[in-house]
């Protein structure tokens, strides 16, 4: 196994603004790695630390305005965070967001640019994840896409059932990928959030990508033209990157 899951990325139409909530929020630091590009870092980490995750924020023309399928879900320690965190988000520019929750003991936001994201009531499962307890992506069959993630990244399966499939690092660091089980629902536009991984060595890319495609991903045209990475599509349309040397 070659590959990890290195950190998410986020489409926005102002990176700057977006990546300065998102330090704000998850009280990381911020540096570019050029114009457009906006990357968040847990202090005292210098990517690709294998004990860390990121973020990485870019800027795009447009992006859309649809739900995704890909989101964040925020950890705290207690109550009384919980509703620090919200307030304090909500002072950074979040907003309440109803995505049919109904009556759950998480509080549900939107970031300035739309993107819904989860703020967690505490779990013991979440205590050491740092501010990122999960990312979540919404999908029709959590066994499959559990199948399909476990093969891809050297993550270890924690849990599996026909609505919700749990994975973290074999390391025991960082936050878990979730799968959970909705509704389908038509989705033929871009990924606004999504996936980066990097291959180890990098010289890799060429073989993991072949490696990935044996497994069920299929090449995606996102518009990327000619770039060091590679985007590729899970067996449910989720777009990700196999990062490259640039």
């Amino acid at each position: 196994m070659a590959l990890t899951l290195v950190q998410v990325n986020f489409k926005a139409r102002d990176d700057s603004a977006l990546g300065r909530f998102w330090a704000e929020a998850l009280g990381w630091g911020v540096s570019s790695e050029g114009p457009g590009v906006t990357n968040l870092e847990p202090e005292g980490f210098v990517w690709p630390d294998p004990a860390a995750f990121y973020v990485d924020v870019v800027k795009v023309p447009d992006p859309e305005t649809v739900k995704y399928r890909v989101h964040l879900d925020l950890a705290t320690t207690s109550a009384a965070h919980q509703a620090e965190l919200v307030a304090r988000l909500k002072e950074l520019g979040a907003t309440p967001a109803d995505v049919g929750q109904g009556d759950v003991p998480w509080t549900v936001l939107a970031d300035p640019e739309g993107n819904v994201f989860c703020v967690l009531e505490p779990r013991e499962i979440y205590r050491d994840t740092g501010p990122i307890a999960a990312v979540v992506v919404d999908c029709a069959d959590p066994r499959a896409m559990a199948g399909f993630w476990g093969e891809a990244i050297d993550w270890t399966l924690h849990e599996v059932t026909d609505d919700h499939a749990t994975l973290r690092s074999a390391k025991g660091v960082g936050p878990y990928l979730e799968f959970l089980r909705t509704t389908p629902g038509a989705k033929t536009v871009s990924t606004r959030v999504h996936l980066d991984l990097l291959p180890n060595p990098v010289d890799g890319q060429a073989a993991e990508v072949a490696r990935l495609q044996t497994l069920g991903a299929t090449p995606a045209d996102v518009g990327q033209g000619d770039v060091s990475w590679m985007v590729l599509a899970d067996p449910e349309g989720n777009q990700f990157c196999v990062l490259g040397r640039s």
